[in-house]
């Protein structure tokens, strides 16, 4: 049995689609940090290669070992979106905006990724990782990576999926046990 801890990134406080931008997240919380750590495995760390999840990795990371971050781990690119407003996307996108967010799966912004491309570019990642026959993993990413593992554990569709919230600083723990995944923590607190 292989047990995955998501972790979402530390705050960027943006107001903007922020998918391969890359923000500083705000660490400031000390005492979050800390419990965070400290409600975590002994295990691994690896985090996507942005430095709000590197950052983020760093902080909680304490005396775990940790594996190179990996661009297979970063966020949703939203191409001509990348780091702009919902309004000012929806003045010159408004349909397909609104579509993307509707019906997600092969929707993608002109430029960016797709849900689904997104979906097996994690699920890939994510098969390689465990290939390697590890028991506990940390994984600090994004909230669009956690979801489409999320997704993956609880067969919802995609727009059930994207209805859910992962809070910055919060575990998701899916866990996988001969071949099929489980949801045991979404979006924990600690």
């Amino acid at each position: 049995m292989s047990r995955v801890w998501w972790v979402r990134h530390g705050p960027t406080h943006a107001k903007t689609m922020v998918g391969w931008t890359d923000l500083a997240a705000d660490l400031s919380d000390h005492a979050a940090l800390a419990r965070l750590s400290a409600a975590l495995p002994d295990a691994p760390i690896i985090s996507s290669d942005l430095d709000r999840a590197v950052a983020t990795a760093n902080a909680i990371g304490g005396t775990r070992a940790r594996l190179e971050h990996q661009i297979a781990l970063r966020e949703m690119h939203f191409g001509e979106w990348e780091n702009r407003t919902f309004d000012d996307i929806e003045k010159t996108h408004g349909p397909l905006i609104r579509k993307f967010w509707e019906e997600p799966g092969d929707i993608a912004a002109p430029g960016g990724e797709s849900w689904n491309d997104l979906s097996a570019r994690v699920s890939n990642a994510v098969d390689m990782l465990l290939s390697e026959a590890i028991q506990d993993l940390i994984v600090v990413a994004h909230m669009g990576v956690i979801l489409t593992q999320v997704q993956r554990a609880c067969g919802w569709s995609a727009y059930e999926t994207l209805a859910q919230k992962i809070d910055n600083l919060s575990v998701t723990r899916l866990d996988l046990h001969d071949g099929d995944w489980a949801p045991i923590l979404l979006n924990h607190r600690p």
